[in-house]
């Protein structure tokens, strides 16, 4: 599980170099002005991705050192994490589009989406390397929703203001439409593994 392990040790220092250690950015961006400072952040950005999709996959098909059953969920898991990813395919949309209500009183609705995918999928996968990948992924959402609210107090960030309830249905809906998509066809296709399988 080495490359998994790198590639979560890269994505979460990447991405929470801004909230918890702004001067290194600030000092990246004044040697390489911001433009270059970007490119080289969306570089290492995708490199951990790679990392993470390539090292998850071969920990799931080819075992190794480090894989082995923590948990074994019951049954009725996967139940309550299908339920789970509905909501969070809404928050998903809702945090994509102006504000609504749902996105007004989560105030971060992509950041909810994130923390519920990880916890649905910490209900129905108990190996190793889900456990890591997921947890991990959990935690980094959660410090980054705590760091947000330090700067929303300082007044660096802005809570986003509603513009109108139309948004919220056309989340609800689109949300509704992604979900299905997932579920139906998407997640088997993209991970291998068919959620209703």
């Amino acid at each position: 599980m080495t490359l998994l392990i790198a590639g979560l040790v890269l994505f979460v220092v990447t991405h929470l170099l801004r909230p918890v250690a702004p001067g290194l950015r600030d000092a990246g961006i004044s040697a390489l002005g911001k433009p270059g400072w970007m490119a080289l952040h969306g570089i290492v950005s995708l490199a951990s991705l790679f990392l993470i999709v390539y090292g998850f996959i071969d920990a799931r098909e080819n075992g190794g050192s480090g894989v082995f059953a923590v948990y074994t969920p019951p049954t009725f898991m996967a139940h309550i994490a299908l339920t789970l990813m509905m909501i969070a395919s809404i928050c998903l949309v809702a945090g994509c589009l102006p504000a609504g209500h749902i996105r007004t009183r989560l105030k971060f609705p992509l950041l909810v989406a994130i923390k519920i995918w990880a916890l649905a999928h910490l209900l129905a996968n108990g190996e190793s390397y889900s456990v890591l990948l997921f947890v991990t992924i959990l935690a980094w959402a959660v410090i980054l929703r705590i760091t947000l609210k330090k700067r929303i107090a300082a007044g660096e960030t802005k809570l986003p203001v509603f513009v109108a309830a139309k948004y919220d249905i056309i989340s609800v809906v689109a949300g509704l439409a992604l979900y299905a998509a997932i579920v139906f066809k998407l997640h088997e296709w993209l991970i291998g593994v068919a959620p209703l399988g």
